[in-house]
């Protein structure tokens, strides 16, 4: 008798956990991974709850402020070419028996400070800016006069005139001198050139106009999308 309670107490000592004490102790890091996981569920869509409140909100405040209104599909003799969340619009027209017109204009690209009389900055406000690109062709010739222009809220100024190829990767052209190192003349006339084809400061009022309203919809275009996104499972 006295035996088995020694060789049972030595069990106990050399084994002192049960079969059921090991399964608990061997459960307790996967109960405890589950737990961190859902906590990191938690605030993972705690967090991801709050962009998409900002959102929402931000979305119906610009469209409470100034909502986005239906771009024009043409101005005077060009018609417009836009394709939803690119940068670019494009314009073409005819002009003459012969020629064809494509201006590639891009969205807001820069800004100058506007000055005071006397030179003096105002501090915030700003010129945008905006860059076209006009290429007049010819018949079924295979060179294209290229102008780059800047558009300002009411002015186009000439920056560059050259001759291309209609291939834009075959070689680098020569690009000419700038613009304001030609002859006067020069200058004044190839602005009239410009300017019977339409390219004037009346087509920098509206692409202005126009790109204030392509940038409002292409924000709020950019953070539906975002939200979309987001809401994913």
């Amino acid at each position: 008798m006295a035996h088995r309670l020694i060789r049972t107490l030595r069990r106990a000592l050399l084994f002192p956990l049960s079969s059921y004490t090991k399964t608990l102790v061997i459960q307790q890091p996967s109960l405890l991974l589950k737990t961190r996981s859902y906590v990191s569920d938690m605030r993972k869509s705690a967090f991801e709850g709050n962009i998409l409140r900002l959102l929402r909100n931000e979305i119906q405040y610009e469209l409470d402020r100034s909502p986005p209104k239906q771009p024009s599909p043409e101005f005077n003799s060009f018609i417009v070419e836009e394709q939803p969340g690119e940068q670019w619009i494009r314009l073409k027209r005819k002009f003459g028996e012969n020629e064809e017109i494509k201006v590639e204009v891009t969205m807001f690209d820069g800004s100058i400070p506007v000055q005071k009389p006397g030179g003096v900055p105002t501090g915030g406000d700003v010129q945008l800016h905006i860059t076209l690109i006009v290429d007049i062709f010819k018949g079924g010739g295979s060179d294209v006069l290229e102008f780059v222009c800047s558009a300002w809220p009411d002015s186009i100024e000439i920056q560059k005139v050259f001759m291309r190829g209609h291939d834009r990767m075959a070689g680098q052209p020569y690009m000419g001198p700038g613009f304001k190192e030609l002859d006067d003349e020069l200058q004044d006339s190839l602005y009239e050139f410009l300017e019977t084809r339409g390219i004037d400061d009346e087509l920098a009022v509206f692409l202005h106009e126009y790109m204030k309203n392509k940038d409002k919809t292409e924000f709020v275009r950019w953070m539906g999308t975002v939200k979309s996104f987001i809401e994913k499972k």
